[in-house]
């Protein structure tokens, strides 16, 4: 009788560990052989590339992944956007791979990290895998939410060595230069909790943005960011040379660029020690990235101006990566705002196609603008979250459309190859 007890138990040992396995990991267990075949996306001069041919992109923006990963209640909105986002043929998500002092804070304080919080972001990226969608993740904002660049400061300051107590010394301070270095080496060498694969080896992530729309007012001749940037990037590389590198730059052109005084929405666009040009040129940057925000640059102008701004914003920088940069230009962020006046969604809309346009001439005539990301999905049930810029796409049938048409376009143009799986039937459908 003792022998068989003692049989008994590690059998049920194992069963329990295999059940607790199950329940915890069950589908990315049941399901991770038959992930679709990743491999890293790669440059070659001004186009992106896959699996030897050019890519072109047609994706979103959802920030919130990792945050409403951390907790039970929330996490079945990450399935749900990702399915959706696979659904309408989308390729790339970029999303906040930081959450620096804040509520669920990735980064409680400098180099003391949240483990929960960091599994959360290890099922954002092996959900992603699941569905096909790579990810472009951002390291730091230069904005106040979820941390950036304020609460680096804040912790320097709190510990006695920060330089100055100006938001900017972000840039320039050597101990929150080195704050930041540690936390881009924990992120690039984390190991995914679920899938065993070291983030820098992963090629779910598309790539990495250093900082969401970094600006350095406290020095408009652009040095201090100049010399952040050639640091920053060139560290990241030395990590991982796998992955592509952006700035994270909205696109407004320097003091010293001719386009300013002609492209830049107003003279104020030239003082936020930010330079398109310059800054995109370093070597350890791989593709260059912009912004869209007529209404928010331009509050009284009709919305008929705003259209062909956008048109003249994107070629201007468009041609800038064919001629100057010799670099994929990539429209990280557009999106038209509710608060508007007279707004209408009908606007949205043809904002929507007008960018997705351009695109698409691009991809047909291979030319460097490589994609665009609308800013910002949801899906239902969400509404506290939303901004002006805010979307459920599948709630408006016109805009699913003009979304999902984008996604077909781009996949014919790459060959009948790329027509398969959810592309397939979506576009099949469209025929």
């Amino acid at each position: 009788m003792v022998a068989g007890n003692e049989l008994y138990y590690p059998i049920l040992g194992f069963a329990s560990f295999v059940a607790f396995m199950y329940m915890s990991f069950g589908d990315f267990l049941l399901n991770y052989h038959q992930e679709p075949k990743f491999d890293f996306v790669e440059r070659n001069g001004t186009q992106f590339m896959l699996d030897g041919r050019a890519f072109y992109i047609n994706g979103w923006n959802s920030y919130w992944l990792m945050d409403h990963a951390v907790e039970d209640y929330s996490r079945p909105r990450i399935r749900a956007i990702l399915q959706a986002g696979a659904k309408m043929g989308l390729t790339v998500c970029r999303t906040w791979a930081f959450n620096d002092g804040d509520y669920n804070a990735l980064q409680i304080s400098p180099g003391r990290f949240n483990e929960r919080v960091f599994q959360a972001l290890d099922h954002v990226i092996a959900e992603a895998r699941q569905h096909g969608i790579r990810l472009l993740l951002s390291l730091v904002n230069n904005l106040q939410a979820y941390g950036g660049k304020t609460q680096y400061v804040k912790w320097a300051w709190e510990e006695g060595i920060g330089l100055s107590a100006s938001n900017d010394s972000f840039f320039f301070d050597p101990s929150i230069r080195n704050y930041f270095k540690n936390y881009i080496k924990t992120i690039l060498t984390r190991r995914n909790s679920i899938t065993g694969i070291e983030y820098r080896n992963d090629p779910t992530i598309f790539a990495w943005e250093l900082i969401n729309e970094p600006r350095c007012m406290t020095d408009t001749s652009g040095d201090t960011l100049q010399d952040w940037i050639e640091e920053m990037s060139s560290f990241v590389k030395s990590i991982d040379k796998n992955h592509l590198l952006t700035v994270g730059l909205e696109g407004f052109y320097g003091p010293k660029t001719p386009k300013s005084l002609t492209m830049n929405p107003e003279e104020w666009a030239s003082r936020l020690g930010s330079d398109f040009i310059r800054n995109s040129k370093i070597s350890y940057v791989d593709f260059a990235s912009v912004h869209i925000y007529p209404d928010h640059w331009f509050h009284e102008q009709e919305f008929e101006d705003k259209l062909k701004y956008v048109s003249k914003w994107m070629l201007s920088h468009i041609e800038d990566g064919d001629r100057e940069l010799k670099k994929p230009v990539m429209f990280t962020e557009f999106g038209l705002s509710n608060l508007n006046k007279d707004f209408q969604l009908s606007q949205r809309d043809r904002f929507y196609k007008t960018v997705l346009d351009i695109i698409y001439k691009c991809a047909k005539r291979n030319r460097s603008g490589a994609g665009a990301l609308a800013w910002q999905f949801f899906v239902g049930g969400m509404e506290e979250y939303y901004d002006d810029f805010a979307i459920v796409p599948w709630a408006r049938p016109s805009t699913y459309r003009v979304i999902t048409e984008q996604s077909c376009r781009l996949a014919r143009i790459q060959g009948p190859s790329q027509l398969k799986g959810n592309l397939r039937e979506l576009c099949l459908e469209k025929e």
